[in-house]
């Protein structure tokens, strides 16, 4: 681009850009920024002009985001991120700190570790505002946009592989799979299962369209077996619920399986055969430690974790 074309761009095209890509709303973009929708909107057709894309679009009722404008994302993240330090005259006060926080897990992951770390958070940065959604709403892209800033999930160590360089995963907890079922389940009473008992009856799936075909399955391939899996659902509570009321069988993880009120009263059973590594992981844009907000933010999740 042309020294002449950048010199238009200024930060507050930027800070625009970047809160529009977090929110898809100009009338909600415009209360965060404390700025009128007409301003929001001259703004963008400003950022229009300079860049010739239209950056956002709207479908129906809902603001899409150009392929562009979500490129962009990371770097105009990073960007706002380097001018925060410019200007800031003194280290991160997390007690003083009005900002916003942003984060994704699995609903297992809800159970686990969400109260506890907001309430550590909350305590010692009590003018934050803290985002916390379901991964199946806002997953990997919003890492990529920089619109989220961690993702916590559960998953089969083989997966995190090639969904983006850019994203980095560190393993918090290591855990194990264990096989679930109702205490009236055929199994039920067997102080152990074979791999025919296991594969003898219907399974219950969980849906992930970002994560790989777990190690497990892969494995059962390649011995030419198969689990029948006539059912799959989003989060691991549905799955336990299903298990109260049917012979199916989930497979999840034990940390999960100890604390969550939907699993109390199942039957836990060791798996017949070695599921492979499995561990619940932090995700984030490599870029985000650039940001002292969000290193203070990722310190305070290993602390939580382990707490």
């Amino acid at each position: 681009m042309e020294l002449a074309k950048l010199s238009r761009i200024s930060m507050k095209h930027l800070v625009t850009l970047h809160v529009m890509l977090d929110t898809l709303s100009v009338t909600t973009s415009a209360e965060r920024l404390c700025l009128s929708p007409s301003s929001i909107s001259k703004t963008l057709s400003q950022l229009r002009d300079s860049l010739n894309d239209e950056l956002f679009y709207r479908h129906g009722n809902v603001l899409i985001a150009t392929p562009l404008a979500r490129r962009l994302g990371p770097s105009v993240q990073q960007m706002i991120n380097d001018m925060g330090q410019i200007m800031s005259q003194k280290a991160f006060s997390p007690s003083e700190y009005h900002g916003r926080f942003a984060l994704a897990m699995r609903e297992s992951t809800f159970e686990l570790l969400a109260a506890k770390l907001s309430a550590h958070i909350l305590n010692l940065a009590p003018n934050i505002h803290l985002d916390i959604y379901s991964k199946d709403n806002v997953g990997f892209d919003g890492l990529m946009k920089g619109s989220l800033d961690f993702i916590l999930l559960p998953h089969d160590l083989s997966q995190p592989a090639d969904i983006d360089e850019n994203l980095i995963w560190e393993t918090l907890v290591d855990d194990e799979m264990i096989c679930l079922m109702s205490p009236a389940h055929p199994l039920a009473d067997k102080p152990e299962i074979s791999l025919d008992d296991y594969l003898g009856f219907s399974h219950i799936g969980i849906s992930d369209i970002d994560l790989s075909t777990p190690f497990f399955d892969i494995l059962l391939a390649q011995q030419s077996k198969r689990r029948a899996v006539p059912i799959s659902v989003a989060d691991f509570g549905s799955a336990a619920v299903m298990c109260h009321h049917s012979e199916l069988l989930f497979t999840c993880s034990r940390r999960w399986a100890s604390v969550a009120k939907q699993a109390q009263g199942l039957v836990i059973k060791t798996l017949p055969i070695d599921y492979g590594k499995v561990a619940y992981s932090l995700v984030w844009h490599r870029q985000s430690h650039n940001d002292p907000a969000l290193r203070w933010l990722y310190e305070q999740i290993l602390l939580a974790i382990n707490y």
